[in-house]
């Protein structure tokens, strides 16, 4: 049986933020409340709780994971970042947009693309999201809340606690989220390409 956090969505209890830190350091796997829809997170580094998350999901390794990161000071550590690439980031962060970028060696391979050797990036607006990144000091793994067989993604945590409750170890509870994913953006090519359009405005980025 998962358990249940009310977090206030604009000033966090800190109390439940150390709390649900403590689970996904130990092998939790987290709904969560992002500024698109909920999402479902795991630490980074923790192979179990990644094949966890991925049978939750129904993907596979080709699906693209993403890294959910405080702000872009963490970005060049997991991807390789031009100039160019640098400032569409900043353009659209922090924000309800996911970019493709090419992979470092900090990514562990499992993570990234099989083949393509890329990773999903987002830095999420949202503030408990903040909180908890800052708490637990490195970034999160992550993806959208759709379940298999769903057209859309999950927005309320009492349906993914009906849903949910014997597969995930915490649903974080900070009320109804936006409908839809966030904007993918592919930056590995010689062009932006918009993957996915969804919570993020392109026309930010100029697209």
């Amino acid at each position: 049986m998962s358990q249940f956090f009310h977090i206030h969505p604009d000033n966090p209890q800190l109390r439940l933020i150390k709390q649900a830190a403590q689970i996904i350091q130990s092998g939790g796997v987290v709904a969560l409340p992002t500024d698109s829809c909920y999402a479902l997170v795991c630490q980074l580094d923790d192979k179990g709780a990644v094949e966890r998350l991925r049978r939750i999901r129904g993907v596979d390794e080709k699906h693209h994971l993403t890294l959910l990161c405080r702000d872009l000071s963490e970005l060049g550590v997991y991807a390789r970042v031009d100039n160019r690439q640098f400032r569409l980031l900043k353009a659209a962060t922090p924000g309800a947009y996911t970019f493709i970028l090419e992979a470092t060696k900090e990514v562990p391979r499992r993570l990234s693309h099989p083949s393509r050797k890329t990773i999903g990036l987002r830095v999420p607006q949202h503030r408990i999201v903040q909180c908890l990144l800052e708490e637990l000091g490195q970034p999160l793994l992550g993806a959208t809340l759709t379940l298999p067989g769903d057209e859309d993604s999950l927005t309320d945590a009492d349906t993914i606690r009906e849903r949910l409750e014997k597969l995930v170890d915490l649903i974080i509870d900070g009320g109804v989220c936006a409908h839809g994913p966030s904007t993918v953006i592919d930056l590995t090519g010689p062009e932006p390409e918009v993957v996915r359009v969804g919570r993020g405005d392109p026309a930010v980025l100029g697209l």
